[in-house]
């Protein structure tokens, strides 16, 4: 008797400190958050393992629903369109060609150098993923980080333009791209040469 006695003491107990559990893990968390202990300025440190969740959660859902083939073909005029819109609307945060964007690294997490050679093989930047996952960050972005969602802004194949850009950024460019992705400012056009087509007539 007495054996079971101590047994239903115990299953109680457990039961008493799951719920109390239950009830006060919540409002522990509650009232972390509220008294503005999070750490939610990018100077702070990550929560534990907040990196390891949040890549995981955000890979499962790119590999659900990217798109595996391009609709456009990655030919010389769409890599200068993607590199006249990615000057336009990444450069800010993503860098140019040898030019880091300061603005990136005082992101969190901090925004990736597109055209930085990895520290191991020869991809740059985004170039060892496939263009269907950049495509997918392009059009939705990603919560908590800088990333917008461009969905709206460009078209589905301005957003492939520079997706397909960015695959291709470990191989040569046009030379157009590549004036355009190192920030060069076009020369003003003189008279004389605004009169060149005309006078070819």
């Amino acid at each position: 008797m007495e054996d079971g006695s101590k047994m239903g003491r115990v299953v109680m107990g457990v039961f008493v400190a799951i719920v109390l559990a239950i009830v006060l893990v919540p409002v522990a968390v509650l009232g972390w958050l509220r008294f503005g202990a999070a750490p939610v300025a990018v100077s702070d440190p990550p929560f534990p393992f907040e990196g390891q969740i949040a890549g995981f959660a955000l890979n499962a859902r790119i590999h659900r629903e990217m798109v595996k083939t391009p609709p456009i073909q990655a030919d010389g005029d769409t890599l200068v369109a993607g590199a006249d819109l990615y000057n336009d609307h990444c450069a800010g945060c993503h860098g140019l060609y040898g030019k880091p964007s300061p603005m990136g690294a005082r992101m969190y997490p901090d925004a990736p150098q597109l055209w930085e050679k990895h520290r191991q093989g020869n991809a740059v930047g985004v170039s060892d993923d496939p263009p269907g996952e950049t495509c997918w960050k392009v059009a939705n972005g990603i919560r908590l980080t800088g990333m917008p969602s461009f969905k709206g802004v460009l078209t589905d194949t301005e957003m492939w333009q520079v997706s397909l850009l960015l695959a291709n950024a470990d191989k040569p460019l046009p030379p157009a791209a590549v004036f355009m992705l190192r920030g060069e400012q076009m020369a003003p056009a003189t008279p004389a040469a605004l009169a060149a087509p005309a006078a070819a007539k």
